[in-house]
């Protein structure tokens, strides 16, 4: 029995997290959730599956969870930073499901290795902002962190069965977003709307604006350096607008393999809380003859400069990667507030990184420090 702590329970990954739970209760049991502001679904949920302790983004969010939870029989109620950290590290738990978004899920991260949980990892920004110190914490603690992200599950999968060192090269698809055939000059003029209306995905605003600027793909270059622990000039993006190819491996011999599969997201999560026992989540095969084909592109960075800003910061490391995420993080909150333009997002995240004096080998003091720094001269570009 795997007892769950799902951290980031409301959003699209904790949703579909829960929609496993449901499906195989025999196996899974939720006994820690967590949320940010949505306390309507947060509620509805600590209603069914009855967690023992729950947190929320504060203490007027606790209050609002308080009385809007019915009955007498309440989970323990925790908020912020040490609660979502709490929570990670419940002693009742033994897997722990990192679904939060942002630079928020770092030190929860920390928490539940310290703890020695299995972690299931969909928050890109851990390994982006720390993922030196956070792969060697897992390493000190005997931790698998096993990925979330359908990218890297794929890349995971297709290296089961097979020698590290014969990995030549990680093909990392990308659905290409809304904006792949519109020509640069019209960037200016997109919307919020037209840049939430992802062709492929359903998923929170955040990781959809993300995608549509291409850098949710510029995270996961520098996840996969950590997670995989190869260099950034082994990664390859490509763009695949069909979404059917997860991502690919590369080997020496010239052999590629590839995980295919629908877009559901429900299969990288069931893979990385059940692997390597397959769960019957009753969906269907892709219908490749009604696809008719598959296509490839090479992503177009002068449209989507974040890839550029991803491979820099992997060839500077340091402290540079975590400026990047977090001036990344304003610039999208700042969008979805329509303060800034769509192409203001790439200005704002170049300008922050050229700004920066980049520190070799930060500790963790040292990176959160480059992030508070990072938004604070993001915030003052605006």
């Amino acid at each position: 029995m795997k007892y769950l702590s799902i951290l980031g329970s409301t959003g699209s990954i904790g949703k579909s997290a829960l929609d496993i739970v449901r499906m195989y209760p025999d196996r899974f049991q939720v006994k820690a959730l967590t949320a940010a502001n949505n306390i309507e679904c947060f509620t509805k949920q600590i209603d069914e599956f009855k967690p023992e302790l729950v947190c929320v983004f504060n203490e007027a969010k606790a209050l609002e969870l308080s009385r809007a939870l019915k009955g007498t029989k309440q989970p323990r109620i925790v908020f912020g930073d040490e609660g979502y950290s709490e929570a990670a590290s419940f002693e009742k738990s033994n897997a722990v499901l990192l679904a939060m978004v942002g630079a928020a899920g770092l030190k929860p991260a920390l928490s539940a290795i310290e703890s020695k949980k299995q972690v299931a990892l969909a928050n890109k920004e851990t390994l982006v902002m720390a993922g030196d110190i956070v792969m060697a914490k897992a390493r000190e603690n005997g931790v698998s962190i096993l990925p979330v992200d359908s990218e890297h599950s794929a890349v995971f999968q297709c290296l089961k069965g097979n020698r590290k060192k014969d990995l030549k090269t990680i093909f990392l698809t990308a659905s290409g977003g809304p904006f792949r055939e519109k020509p640069f000059e019209e960037f200016k003029d997109i919307s919020l709307k037209d840049a939430l209306n992802h062709p492929t995905w359903e998923m929170g605003h955040k990781i959809t604006i993300d995608s549509a600027t291409l850098m949710n793909k510029g995270l996961e270059i520098i996840e996969a350096v950590h997670l995989f622990d190869v260099c950034h000039e082994q990664i390859k993006v490509l763009i695949h607008p069909q979404s059917i190819v997860h991502s690919m491996v590369g080997f020496k011999d010239g052999s590629i393999m590839a995980q295919m599969g629908q877009p559901d997201m429900r299969g990288a999560i069931s893979y990385a809380l059940s692997g390597p026992e397959r769960l019957d989540l009753k969906m269907e095969f892709p219908d490749f003859a009604a696809l008719g084909s598959l296509t490839f592109e090479t992503p177009d960075t002068k449209k989507f400069p974040s890839l550029l800003f991803a491979f820099e910061a992997c060839r500077q490391k340091g402290t540079l990667p975590a400026v990047m995420n977090a001036a990344n993080e304003v610039a999208v909150k700042a969008f979805l507030e329509k303060r800034i333009g769509f192409i203001d997002i790439f200005r704002l995240i170049s300008r922050t990184m050229e700004l920066h004096t980049r520190i070799d080998n930060p500790d963790l003091s040292g990176i959160i420090e480059a992030d508070c720094w990072a938004r604070e001269k993001a915030l003052s570009l605006i």
